[in-house]
């Protein structure tokens, strides 16, 4: 029902919680502002319900056949890619970035306002005069979409959409051949209808960092460990990184147990690859492509803990005290979240997994500027191995975010 929801109201936009304009040729008349929100509410929360619904009932004794379960999310997944995406204007951004450089421009100098046309009127109003704030190897990803589109934006999206939905389907084929308990993991990723709407209906892409990201783990976490396989695994975070450089937590994650245990040469293999990896593609376009970064590190979103401070406590301090205290304070407070989550994740889970999923939860509880799809790689950690109770609270979090973050660029307008 709520994936259905969320097809609806992918086909029926321009509404309050998709693009400004319908991108592919299936759709039906546009919905009411009033009405897209309330189905995309109704959608959010009987996902949500679902999925603990889901989980309730397998740590209950319910075993369904993962194959049915791949399939069914598969096809549904396929059948979403398909709309206009729902809940984020960021797909047109990407295509937007992508055109820029298909264009022979720097998407770290330029913005989609400057591009101007089709494209930039597709952007939301809140990052139309952003450069990209994405690395490298994003980029190259978007570029290669729009040389695909050329000046059809919405066929740039579309295919931004299919590599998503492609590192959707190949990362639940991941978690199904490797994770502990292929049921849990499914129904966990593939068949999670809140996940289908976020990644799939939204078209992020931090579904195509969550698939190089379990295969890192994947590396890491076998029986037996050769050099080579710190190697690959650093690189495939250098690559992640270079997508969305915050997957960098995923490489503390992963190294801290390393240091612990005294295993002081894997760690290093692993950094050195992490490093020239990031190194070597970020020096395609220079120091200046961190520029975006560090402007777009001072914003803060709602319902984000430091939302408080930013709106009520900058009167009497003033702004840039405010962004310098909330920087400077808030990786401490994920630290100290993590290690309080540590403490609740069930005994036996392996280091490997037990901390870089710490770390990505605790960072999406306490960053200023979070959204829902960020809890992808999150996810998919999860799915990997059991983490106790979290789990469901990870769920819950992900629904809460998007509840607050699925207008489709526009914003609420309740």
């Amino acid at each position: 029902m709520s994936v259905a929801l969320y097809g609806l109201v992918g086909a029926s936009a321009p509404n309050n919680n998709t693009l400004r304009e319908a991108i592919t040729p299936f759709r039906i008349p546009a919905m009411s502002g009033i009405l897209s929100e309330a189905a995309t509410v109704t959608a959010i929360l009987l996902s949500c319900l679902a999925t603990l619904g889901m989980l309730h009932a397998h740590r209950r004794g319910w075993s369904p056949d993962v194959r049915f379960l791949f399939r069914v999310g598969a096809l549904a997944a396929l059948l979403l890619v398909n709309f206009t995406p729902v809940g984020s204007s960021d797909t047109a951004s990407y295509a937007a970035y992508g055109r820029i450089t298909a264009l022979g421009g720097d998407p770290y100098l330029m913005t989609p306002a400057k591009l101007g046309g089709g494209y930039a009127e597709l952007v939301g109003a809140a990052w139309r005069n952003t450069p990209s704030v994405y690395g490298p190897v994003a980029t190259w990803l978007q570029s290669a979409a729009a040389f695909v589109g050329g000046d059809q934006p919405g066929l740039t999206i579309w295919v931004l959409m299919l590599v998503n939905v492609a590192a959707f389907l190949g990362t639940g084929y991941l978690l199904t051949r490797t994770a502990d308990d292929p049921v849990r993991a499914t129904l966990l990723w593939i068949a999670n209808p809140l996940l289908i709407g976020v990644l799939v209906a939204g078209g992020h892409l931090d579904t195509v960092v969550a698939c190089l990201a379990v295969c890192a783990i994947r590396l890491v976490s076998r029986a037996t460990v050769r050099g080579h396989h710190d190697l690959i695994a650093g690189g495939l975070i250098g690559l992640a990184s270079c997508i969305k450089i915050s997957t960098l937590l995923l490489s503390v994650g992963l190294v801290w147990p390393m240091l612990r245990s005294g295993a002081w040469r894997r760690a290093v293999r692993q950094i050195l690859a992490t490093v020239l990896i990031l190194i070597a593609l970020y020096s395609v376009y220079g120091l200046h492509a961190l520029a975006p970064l560090s402007a777009a590190s001072h914003q803060v979103s709602i319902p984000s803990v430091w939302a408080f401070f930013d709106q009520f406590a900058a009167t009497w301090l003033g702004q840039g005290v405010i962004s310098t205290s909330i920087g400077f304070l808030w990786p401490f407070l994920m630290l100290a979240v993590a290690s309080v989550l540590r403490r609740h994740v069930p005994a036996g889970t392996p280091a490997v997994a037990a901390v870089p999923f710490v770390l990505a939860f605790a960072w999406i509880l306490t960053a200023p500027w979070v959204m829902p799809w960020y809890a992808a790689y999150a996810c998919a950690l999860s799915a990997m191995f059991r983490q106790g109770r979290l789990t469901q609270y990870l769920v819950v979090t992900t629904a809460v975010l998007f509840l607050f973050h699925s207008g489709g660029g526009h914003g609420w307008r309740w």
